[in-house]
C-alpha cells in the first residue's frame, strides 16, 4: 500500500490502520526517504500523536521499535441512529470503541432535539468512562435516510418528518464545535464490514434489515455514494397481491412490505404486538408461525430485488446485518432465492453471510470516515505545528 500523501495525517493513518509499525515501514510504504520520515515521526511524537515503545517484527537485523497512537493522540465521538435508538461510542483514531453505550432516541422528534441529546450523551460517555481528558478530533453520526455527500445534507428521508434538506454537518458541526461527518447508516456498516471483516474483498455488498432497509456498497475497495442514493434499495417496486403506500408517497416499495417496520405493523393487524424488529426475531426463535411466515415473504421480496443486484454488480460477498439479521428463516430465504435465480457466473463464488462485526459495524465504520476525512488532516498538521 502506497499512500497518495506524504504529509504527516498519511503518515498518522498508516500506524492507526496497522499498515506500518516502524519507521521502516512508513519509509517503505510513504515513499519518503528514511531521513525525512524519522524527522517527521519526531515531530508527531513531540506532538502527542505517535508514541514509540517495544520493539517491533524484524525484517533483518536490529528489531526497530514499535510505533503505535499515543493516548493523547485523542478520540472521535460517533453515534449510529435507529428509528428509536441510538448507539453510542467513543473511539480512537483507530476506530477502535473505547466505550459502548445504548440510549432511547426518537428520531421522529425532529433534528435539532435529536443532535442536541446525542451530543450530551456522548460528552457524558467520555466523562463517566475516564476519556474526558483526551481531546475530542470529530463527531460522526450514522443516520437511516440518504445524506448527499456534497453538502451533508438529509435528502427526502423516510419515517424522519422534519429531517428533509436539514444541514445536517453544518448543525453538528456548529454545536459541537467539532469537524464532523454525516453518512447514511448502510453506508458506516458497510465500511466498517469491510475494512475489518473482508479488507481483502474489492466488491462488497452490505444489506441492512431493521425497522428499515438499507445498503451499503464497496466498489474497488472504496465505499460508492452516489450522489446520496448509491444503495437505496428500499423504494425498488415490488409485485405483490395486496397494494402498500410507501412513505415516499408510492406503492408497493421493498420496505412497505419487508422491512421490521412493515412486518411488525402486519403482525399487529393478526394481534400480535411487536415493540421493536428484534422482538420478530424472537417470535421466530420461538416458533410463532405467523412471524416465521412473514419472515419469510421478506425474503422472498428481498431476495427478489437483490436478484437483479447481484446479476448487475457481481460481488464478492453479500453482507447482512441489522437486527433482523438473526432470523435465520430470513437469510435462508433471501440466500435461497439468490442462489435458485441468479445467474450461475455470478454466484459461482459469492459468499452470502451475516455480519461478523454486529451491532458495531457502524461505529467501526464512522471512525474510518473520520480518519480518512479530509478535516483530519487540517487538525494532524495544526497539531504538528504547535
Amino acid at each position: 500500500m502506497r499512500t497518495r500523501d506524504d504529509g504527516p495525517a498519511a503518515l498518522v493513518r498508516l500506524v492507526a490502520t496497522g499498515h506500518a509499525e516502524s519507521r521502516a515501514d512508513l519509509a517503505r510504504l510513504s515513499g519518503l526517504a528514511p531521513s525525512s520520515v524519522s524527522l517527521r515521526v519526531e515531530q508527531l511524537i513531540d506532538a502527542g500523536l505517535f508514541a514509540e515503545e517495544g520493539a517491533g517484527a524484524s525484517r533483518g537485523g536490529r528489531r526497530p521499535r514499535r510505533l503505535t497512537l499515543a493516548r493523547e493522540a485523542g478520540v472521535f465521538f460517533v453515534a449510529d441512529l435507529g428509528a428509536h435508538h441510538a448507539r453510542l461510542a467513543v473511539v480512537d483514531l483507530a476506530g477502535t470503541p473505547l466505550a459502548l453505550a445504548d440510549i432511547a432516541c426518537e428520531i421522529s422528534v425532529g433534528p435539532e432535539g435529536t443532535f442536541d441529546s446525542v451530543i450530551g450523551h456522548l460528552r457524558v460517555l467520555a466523562r463517566d468512562r475516564g476519556l474526558a481528558d483526551l481531546p475530542v478530533r470529530g463527531i460522526g453520526v450514522g443516520l437511516p435516510g440518504p445524506v448527499d455527500p456534497a453538502t451533508g445534507q438529509v435528502v427526502s428521508p423516510s419515517r424522519m418528518p422534519g429531517w428533509n434538506d436539514f444541514p445536517a454537518r453544518d448543525y453538528l458541526t456548529e454545536r459541537a464545535g467539532l469537524p464532523a461527518l454525516v453518512e447514511n447508516d448502510a453506508n458506516l456498516m458497510a465500511v466498517g464490514e469491510h475494512r475489518h471483516s473482508w479488507p481483502g474483498l474489492d466488491n462488497l455488498m452490505v444489506l441492512k434489515l431493521g425497522s428499515g432497509i438499507g445498503c451499503g456498497v464497496i466498489a474497488e475497495g472504496r465505499l460508492h455514494r452516489g450522489r446520496g442514493a448509491a444503495g437505496d434499495i428500499s423504494h425498488v417496486r415490488i409485485l405483490s397481491e395486496a397494494t402498500v403506500d410507501c412513505s415516499c408517497g408510492h406503492p408497493d416499495c421493498l420496505e412497505a412490505h419487508a422491512s421490521g417496520a412493515a412486518l411488525a405493523t402486519a403482525l399487529a393487524a393478526q394481534g400480535i404486538a411487536v415493540g421493536h424488529p428484534a422482538d420478530i426475531v424472537d417470535l421466530v426463535t420461538d416458533g410463532v408461525p405467523q412471524a416465521t411466515s412473514a419472515v419469510r415473504n421478506a425474503g422472498r421480496l428481498i431476495g427478489d430485488v437483490l436478484t437483479a443486484l447481484v446479476n448487475f454488480f457481481n460481488p464478492d460477498a453479500l453482507v447482512i446485518g441489522g437486527s433482523m439479521s438473526n432470523a435465520e428463516p430470513l437469510i435462508s430465504t433471501i440466500r435461497g432465492v439468490i442462489y435458485e435465480r441468479c445467474l450461475p457466473l455470478a454466484t459461482r463464488n459469492l459468499e452470502i453471510v451475516t455480519s461478523r462485526t454486529g451491532r458495531d459495524a457502524s461505529i467501526l465504520g464512522a471512525g474510518h470516515l473520520l480518519l480518512d476525512s479530509p478535516l483530519s488532516n487540517e487538525w494532524i498538521e495544526a497539531a504538528v505545528k504547535q
